[in-house]
């Protein structure tokens, strides 16, 4: 009878993998289980591909070396489990029954055994490893102290954080109940607790609070649930206990400190209101700061017949704001126009604009220079402000405009360049300075010279002033509207009448700010020549 035929009367009737190999690692027979627990289609198939055991089958270097070392000492072998390459490249579990075959001298001929694919016994194993690993590793690292109770209220298991708290080893825990631990009355309760919670089958959660040795009170917050077997029925329970004190008292703290809050928001709505009421004010008096009315030349003519028309829009941000402007006949045939724009707004913004108003009235003397009248009101401005502790941005424009010749000189103190709208010539011009270099803001030299530059108005013509609240708004997109994009708006509009004209503005340049609203205070003011007034004769 041949060894193939041998090895299957042996197995008898065994479903599983069976196999004859030579000590060197070949084989010599397979069955059809085996060549499927492999992943090959026949015994044939494994036999051709697989003709080194040790590197080709095993996935942990020298465990073929150990399967013979084992069978060497003892000619068998049970149970013997291995992580295997199946022909595909994946691998599985399989475990191994082995015995050695020998002739009559004891010469070792072959090995002949059986595999069993185990991959599903050895995941599930490594499931529950993990799933024990893990509930160890969480009920050991916990700040929490963590127990369990058969249902007679006896410690069957205890975490090291319970251990400690009770002062003892978990061996002297195990099998104890509460009243090896704690007073008879505190032992009593929580018996009571636990049997209400096995009867009823329900969760019991509480806060404790005990005193301490010291006097203080300490408070304990408790959670107990029931623990049951594979049928549903109540085996003991499972509790979890950890100090709140700390957040007991911050509690208390926070409690406290609400009602204080409380009281301080009411005083603060009090001085809010107050404060409220003072910024009205400060809005309304600002506001008569700007020109009620505009100034007629030649004096005694109609307000519609006057050489010159003036038109202005003005929108502070907050309350109050940082941007001002005059109006005002010099003479019985010239006018003078100034705009300001302090950096920021707010309140501190509008006490300088008070400040300069009050300065531009004091140098009316000079106002028919422009560049006399800017460099002493940056004279006297710096000497105000150098006390501040900080310099305070003010840009400043100033004009003089004769209404018989149309002549126009201006000082420029680092503001936006006004736009020239030469309407019978259908142009838009930047006004620039006759001064080569720029001049500085206000308040921040005290020495700095302004030159007066000139310019001639010819009859229609408007001229354009504006803070730079006008034009730095931003886009959804982030893109900056610029004094380019202003001044082909303004080109567009020229021929409609000043007041159309800002206002359409105002509206398009606010539709393409991204949250359709100005940041900046606002201040726009129009002067239109309208040509030089009849002479009127005695």
């Amino acid at each position: 009878m041949t060894g193939p035929l041998r090895a299957r009367k042996r197995i008898g009737k065994w479903v599983g993998g069976v196999f004859q190999t030579t000590p060197e690692g070949h084989y010599l027979m397979a069955n059809s289980a085996l060549a499927h627990i492999y992943g090959y289609a026949s015994p044939e198939d494994l036999m051709a591909n697989v003709r080194d055991i040790a590197r080709r089958l095993y996935v942990a270097p020298g465990r073929r070396t150990e399967f013979k070392r084992i069978m060497e000492e003892h000619d068998t072998i049970t149970g013997f489990e291995s992580q295997i390459y199946r022909k595909d490249g994946s691998t599985i579990w399989i475990a191994e029954n082995c015995h050695a075959i020998r002739d009559a001298r004891g010469r070792l001929l072959h090995y002949e055994g059986t595999v069993e694919d185990i991959t599903l016994r050895r995941l599930a194993e490594e499931r529950v490893r993990n799933s024990e690993a893990l509930y160890h590793s969480l009920v050991e690292t916990l700040p929490q102290n963590i127990f369990r109770k058969d249902v007679h209220s006896r410690f069957t298991f205890a975490n090291q954080q319970f251990c400690q708290a009770l002062g003892r080893p978990l061996e002297e825990v195990i099998g104890k109940s509460d009243a090896d631990f704690f007073p008879a009355e505190l032992a009593a309760k929580y018996r009571l607790d636990d049997q209400r919670i096995m009867a009823t089958g329900c969760p019991f959660e509480t806060v404790e609070e005990n005193r301490r040795a010291d006097g203080d009170k300490s408070y304990v917050q408790v959670v107990k649930t029931p623990l049951h077997d594979t049928n549903g029925n109540v085996i003991g329970l499972q509790g979890i206990f950890w100090d709140i004190t700390a957040q007991k008292v911050a509690d208390e703290r926070i409690r406290q400190a609400n009602a204080e809050l409380a009281r301080s928001r009411e005083e603060l709505r009090v001085k809010n209101d107050q404060m409220e009421e003072d910024l009205n004010m400060a809005r309304e008096i600002q506001v008569t700061m700007l020109p009620q009315q505009y100034p007629v030349l030649p004096r005694g003519a109609a307000p519609a017949e006057g050489a010159f028309q003036f038109t202005h829009r003005y929108q502070p941000s907050g309350t109050v704001g940082g941007d001002f402007f005059s109006i005002s006949a010099l003479s019985e045939t010239e006018v003078a126009v100034f705009i300001c724009d302090v950096a920021g707004h707010g309140v501190r913004s509008a006490l300088i604009t008070a400040m300069i108003r009050a300065l531009v009235e004091e140098l009316r003397p000079l106002a028919h220079d422009p560049g006399r009248f800017m460099t002493k009101l940056n004279s006297d401005l710096f000497a105000i402000l150098k006390h501040a502790g900080s310099p305070v941005l003010t840009t400043a424009f100033y004009l003089v405009a004769d209404a018989t010749t149309g002549q126009m000189r201006y000082a420029n103190a680092g503001h936006p360049k006004p736009l020239l709208l030469r309407r019978a010539e259908g142009q838009v011009e930047s006004l620039k300075s006759a001064v080569k270099k720029s001049q500085p803001a206000l308040g921040l030299f005290e020495n700095a010279p302004y030159e007066s530059s000139a310019v001639r108005l010819a009859p229609h013509d408007l001229l354009m002033l504006f803070t730079d609240g006008l034009f730095e708004v931003h886009a959804p997109d982030d893109q900056l509207y610029t004094q380019e994009m202003l001044a082909t708006a303004c080109a567009r509009l020229q021929h409609s009448p000043a007041p159309q004209l800002f206002d359409a503005l105002l509206r398009e340049i606010r539709e393409y700010a991204a949250d359709h609203t100005f940041d900046d205070d606002v201040c726009i003011v129009g002067l239109e020549y309208r040509g030089s007034p009849p002479i009127k004769l005695g």
